[in-house]
Formats: C-alpha cells, structure tokens, sequence
C-alpha cells in the first residue's frame, strides 16, 4: 500500500489513478482494497506498464529520491556506477511462476550469472560494438548501420522491432512564449513531419508518416485533427504567431545525441521554424541533462523524445496524465479524458479516443511525429531472446 501511494504521489500516471482514488487500504497480507469515485478504464494497464511502473518496495527502504536500490525478480541488483555501468546477478531465491512465457509475463528464467549494463551515447560506438563482438546486445542503433550488421557475419544478428514507437516533441504550456496556444498552433503548421522522419531514418522500413496517433486497424485509430499534421506551411504559420502575438523571442529546443533521430528531427525541425520566422536555439546535451532539465520549465520551450507504441492510450505518453513536464492543463483536457477514462465499454472507449487525439491537435502540448521501427543487434551466442520495446533478458542465455 505505501508504494502504490508514493506511485500516486510522484508518477504522473500514477497521479492521474489519484484523482479518482477514494480509498487504499490492506485486508490481510494478500490483498489490497482499492476504492474509485469513477470507473477506472486504464488502471490494469497502468499498473502492469514496466516504464514508471508502480514497484513494490519494502515500507521500511521508501524514500523519494531513493537511497538504496534493492530490486526483484530472476536478477537482482548488485552495483551502479552512474554513466559507467549497472550490473545484475541472478538471484537464487526468486521462484519463477509455472506459465509459458508470454512477453514481460509468465515464466521468468535467470540462465545467465550476471548482466552488465553499460551506457554507451554514441551510437556509432553502439554499432561497432555490436560488430566488433564487444556488446552481446546494443540497441537504439541507426538505421544507416542496417547494411553494415547485415554484412557483419555470422556473429552478429540485426533486429529489426516494427511498430516500435513515435517521437514527440513536448511544449512548455506552463511558461515562456510556448504558453500562448496560438504560438504552438503556428509551431504545428510550420513544421514537416514527413522532412524530419525521412532525414531521421533514410529507409522507408523504418518509419511511417502518418497523423493518427495509433495505427490503422487497432482499436483507437483515428484521423481527428490530422488535417493539422504534416502541413509545413511557413506562410501560413507566420500569419498565425504575428495574429497570436509572437515577437521575435527565442524558441529554445532541448535533445540530446544519446538517441541520433531525435538530434536529427530537431535540427531539420529548427530550419523549418526559422522558414517560419522563428527564432530558435539548440541546446545539446546528455540524456541524463536532458530529463533533469525538462523538469525546470524556466530552461526549455521544447524537448524531444520518444515513447513505445502500446494498446493503451492512457500509457504514453505522460502528458495525458498529470504534472509531467509540459504541465499540460486544461478544462477541455479534463472533459476529454475524464470521459474516456470513465468508460470501461471497449468499444465507446474508442469512439472518445477520436476527441481527446482533436483536443491534442487543437492544444498542441506535444507533436506525435510518425511512427519509427527500431534496430538493434545481438551476438549470435545470446540465445532466447525477444524483441520488445524494453528489452529484457531473463529466459536468454549465452551459447558457449
């Protein structure tokens, strides 16, 4: 229960499970009773999401920010270097459930002694890495190095993950220029999509250029506000922060070179903007820079990022929650998603999924770009493993 409430205290998907919460409470060492003033759509996807996840930790090691690491599951924690490493060993104690593995469920197997974890920024050095033998797996590799693997020999395996996520940008709605919705609607009629995926990743496997939010064929596809995607209109959108009163201030663009697709989408995103009459400024930094200042709303108008692709729409990304950066606030984002969230019906939850995807196109606190598959590439030893947005290890081994 007190790790469910410090999730609801400081993970914004968690806050939005707080607002409707009337009670958490134990009834008995098994089971929790949770309470809701409203039904709760997305609270099974919520808690089973592995990124921000609602982690159950001992009462008695809860602190924010935490102090000591212990973590659960086939491997345990064992050391961390900040920018150096993360190292796991299996942990002898974990009993494994009995069902069939099925992605981040069923059975779970530690069948290696130890994983090691090494952040590497460059991506070229990810690359070589992967080639030279050096890295068992590397992801987030560029796409431009798909030639490179597939010539690489025997040893090493390209992994191609279709449908793997969409970068967005996020717009500071709190303060500075982009708190004036006309300014961020001239933002969205300035730029391509369409320029940045294709400068971003060159092979068209690698990416799709399309406005809906979820692909055509699931359940919430929808073209509400798409006739606003894509447009790179750099008249038009001069006209629109003249009307919205832009003066010339400067439009401050956070990314960083840990993931090269979104350095490359803000740099073509920069020169469309200056088409447009704006005046911007990269900021280049280190990921972890990056997401300590995305937090200060007084350093940055706009950052990049990027988010897996899943099922459920309440998952990614955190803007549709409450206080992630951006700090998107409004009565017709409380309207749209209070309604959305409060219908369990499948199928009358796909219809309101078209007017919260027209509110994000109408408010503009962020941009879905497109659609993006990833690579990476493993060595041909690591055997058992599953492609996923996150990779994970367990039930992988290395052949000898």
């Amino acid at each position: 229960v007190a790790s469910l409430k410090r999730w609801m205290e400081m993970a914004p998907r968690g806050k939005s499970v707080a607002k409707d919460t009337v009670s958490l409470e134990a009834k008995g060492a098994l089971t929790v009773e949770w309470k809701f003033s409203a039904p709760s759509a997305s609270l099974l996807a919520q808690l089973a999401l592995p990124s921000g996840m609602a982690i159950i930790m001992a009462k008695e090691s809860i602190a924010n920010p935490l102090v000591s690491f212990v973590g659960t599951g086939p491997y345990k924690f064992k050391e961390r270097k900040p920018d150096q490493f993360v190292v796991l060993t299996r942990f002898d104690a974990y009993s494994a459930r009995t069902e069939a593995p099925s992605g981040y469920a069923g059975k779970r197997e530690a069948l290696l002694d130890e994983l090691r974890f090494t952040p590497v920024p460059n991506a070229n050095t990810r690359v070589e890495g992967a080639l030279s033998g050096q890295f068992h797996f590397a992801d987030q590799l560029n796409v431009d190095a798909l030639p490179r693997l597939e010539k690489g020999g025997p040893n090493v395996v390209p992994i191609i993950t279709p449908s793997f996520g969409f970068p967005y940008m996020v717009f500071n709605t709190k303060e500075g220029v982009l708190a004036n919705q006309g300014i961020r609607q001239a933002i969205q009629i300035a730029i391509g999509e369409g320029e940045m995926l294709t400068a971003a990743y060159g092979d068209k496997r690698f990416f799709t250029v399309e406005g809906n939010h979820f692909p055509q064929g699931t359940p919430y596809y929808s073209t509400a506000g798409t006739d606003q995607y894509n447009k790179q209109d750099a008249k038009r959108a001069k006209d629109m922060a003249d009307k919205a009163g832009y003066k010339g201030e400067t439009i401050r663009l956070l990314t960083s070179r840990q993931y090269e697709f979104h350095h490359t989408m803000v740099q073509v995103m920069a020169e469309q903007l200056r088409a447009a009459g704006f005046k911007t400024e990269m900021q280049v930094v280190d990921w972890a820079t990056l997401v300590q200042r995305r937090g200060d709303s007084k350093v940055w108008d706009i950052y990049m990022t990027h988010s897996g692709q899943f099922p459920e729409p309440m998952l990614s990304p955190p803007q549709l929650g409450e206080g992630a950066p951006g700090w998107w606030s409004s009565p017709a984002k409380a309207k749209v998603l209070g309604d959305f969230n409060h219908t369990t019906d499948p199928a009358k939850r796909a219809q309101l999924w078209s007017a919260v995807q027209q509110v994000v196109y109408t408010e503009v606190p962020y941009i879905n770009v497109g659609k993006f598959s990833s690579l990476s590439a493993r060595s041909a030893k690591l055997e058992g493993y599953t492609p996923a947005t996150w990779p994970f290890f367990w039930n992988a081994g290395l052949t000898k």
